[in-house]
Formats: structure tokens, C-alpha cells, sequence
């Protein structure tokens, strides 16, 4: 996996393993796949958002979950999108995958298969969280290296560990596998988005792109490039730019592109302009699937609370 093989919106945030030996539930990443229309209204203002209490470095989240938070103003990966309230922090997503593991270690030890081992979780790749690159690039030191590719050694990392949990090699038996992963599931269930968490998240992010000012800033930015002698119509076009699809070169016309689209968005304001609009748009779809969100929320709670049992007592 590299930014470029990404589709616009999508992150790179590892809550877990993506790559599984058993047959059962996949711990998922807080994922950015619109899987219903939920009435999300494009061109809303981004009032609400901009005015909306945000915290600054240092500070605890606001109380109110369905409110945008900004950790460090300029750094985009610091920051929490409303719907973020309603999935499992990573930590919290870890915890779980571990409880899960060992269970299911335990089990197939039992079982006869003390070879058995689970699929190593992935490093973190690309972004860090579900704001970090969700609006392009914002890592000066990073871009001047990388341009828009991974840093190398966290990409290594990653492809290292798909290629050891493609395959399981134990020769556990398969049914066995299947029913620990039944009795795994039974005492700490996989940690799970909903299809309105996803709904929220990708649709806002596509909805938002169409404010009026996250289009104008967009413009500012597309004529910025211009002048430097670059043609993009908007910021994440550099993402689809074919000449930098290569995951094993890194050219200096790609850095020097990625240098240029960090000039432009430091004299215009991209990203956070996008993140207010899109605030304002997950709050108003918060408040419609709230009851939905809330009972997502505490089973997320349940299943943490679970596998922090399971961890305390081993």
C-alpha cells in the first residue's frame, strides 16, 4: 500500500490487522467508504464548524463528541473529525486485537496446534490518523524526502507484514481455527464500524469538496500552482498524477511538485478549510442517526471493556 494507490479520502490508519488466519471478523480501520446515502447536503456552510469550541495543543477534546477538535492548528493529523467520537481509538482497537489473539492462541494451543501463531498487526503507513493526509500533504521535511509517498522505512515495515500474515504456515487445522475464532468472538468481539459511521465518513468528505469556499480555496491554491508552472485543478489531482505512481521511485519532479502544493496551501488555507466544512457536515448528520451512533458507540465501549478484562486477568 502507498498514497498513491489510495482513492481520495481513504486513510492509512492501522486500528489493527487487515490481514487475518482465521475465518472470523477482521479488526477494521476507521474506514472512508460511503456505504449508504444519508442526506448529507452539499454546499452547507461552514459557519457552525469555524465557531464551533475547538481545543489547542494541550487540551482535552470538547466535552460535546459531536464537535470538530483541533489538537495542533497546523497539523491536520492532531485534529478529530465529529464522526471519530463513534469509532474505537487505536489504542482502544489494539487492546482488542490483542485480547482476540490471545484467546485465540490459547485455544488452538489446547487444541494441539501450539504452533499456531496470529497474524502480526500492520504498521501505521502514510497517515497517522483519520485526519493525517485525509486533505494532502502537510510534512514539509517529509515532502522534501518522499514527495507524496510513505516514508520508506514505515512502508517496508508494512509490506513486510502483509507478506508474513498472507499465508499461515502452522498447518493448524482449519476447522479448529474456525471454532476458536467462534469462542474468541464469543468473549471479546471484534471492534466494528457501522454502515452510518462509514456513510458519515465518506460521504462528508466527498459533499464537502462541493462549499463554496473549500471550492474557492481551491481555486486560490489551483492558481498558486499555476504561477510555479504546475497545472492542477485541485489539490488531491497531484495524488492522481500518473508520473508519481511508481512505489519504488521517489523523482525530484515529484518533491518538487510536493514542495510547491506545500507553498500554495501555506499561503491558502486547503485543509482546514475543508475539515470546517466537512465538521459542519458530519455534526448535521450526527444529529439524524444519533440514536444509531450512540448504540455503536457503547458496544464499542462493551467490547473494550471486555478485552480489558481479558488482558487484566492473564
Amino acid at each position: 500500500m502507498n498514497w498513491q494507490t489510495l482513492k481520495r479520502g481513504e486513510n492509512t490508519v492501522n486500528s489493527g490487522r487487515t490481514v487475518t488466519k482465521v475465518a472470523g471478523p477482521i479488526l477494521a480501520a476507521v474506514a472512508v467508504g460511503a456505504v449508504a446515502v444519508i442526506g448529507l447536503t452539499a454546499n452547507s456552510s461552514t459557519d457552525e464548524a469555524a465557531s464551533s469550541p475547538v481545543g489547542t495543543a494541550g487540551e482535552a477534546a470538547p466535552a460535546d463528541p459531536a464537535k470538530p477538535f483541533i489538537g495542533n492548528a497546523d497539523d491536520p493529523a492532531t485534529w478529530k473529525l465529529p464522526v471519530e467520537a463513534y469509532t474505537a481509538t487505536k489504542p482502544q482497537s489494539l487492546l482488542v486485537s490483542k485480547s482476540r489473539d490471545q484467546l485465540m492462541k490459547e485455544c488452538m494451543t489446547a487444541a494441539g496446534f501450539p504452533q499456531w501463531t496470529p497474524a502480526p498487526d500492520l504498521p501505521t503507513v502514510g497517515g497517522k490518523t483519520l485526519t493525517d493526509w485525509r486533505y494532502g500533504i502537510h510534512d514539509t521535511a517529509q515532502a522534501a524526502k518522499r514527495g507524496y509517498h510513505p516514508d520508506a522505512e514505515a512502508q517496508k515495515a508494512y509490506d513486510q507484514a502483509m507478506v508474513a500474515g498472507a499465508v499461515d504456515k502452522s498447518g493448524a487445522d482449519k476447522d479448529k481455527l474456525r471454532s476458536c475464532a467462534a469462542a474468541a468472538d464469543a468473549q471479546v468481539p471484534a471492534v466494528q464500524t457501522s454502515d452510518v459511521v462509514d456513510a458519515i465518513t465518506g460521504d462528508s468528505y466527498k459533499e464537502s469538496a462541493k462549499d463554496p469556499k473549500v471550492v474557492a480555496v481551491f481555486a486560490q491554491w489551483s492558481s498558486c500552482m499555476k504561477a510555479k508552472g504546475y497545472a492542477y485543478k485541485e489539490p488531491l489531482d497531484t495524488v492522481d498524477d500518473p508520473r508519481f505512481h511508481n512505489p519504488r521511485e521517489v523523482s525530484s519532479l515529484e518533491i518538487a511538485t510536493a514542495q510547491a502544493d506545500l507553498e500554495c496551501r501555506s499561503r491558502f488555507p486547503v485543509a482546514r478549510t475543508w475539515f470546517d466544512a466537512e465538521s459542519a457536515l458530519q455534526m448535521k448528520a450526527i444529529k439524524s442517526h444519533q440514536s444509531e451512533l450512540s448504540a455503536v458507540k457503547a458496544e464499542n465501549a462493551a467490547t473494550v471493556s471486555k478485552a480489558s478484562r481479558i488482558a487484566a486477568a492473564k
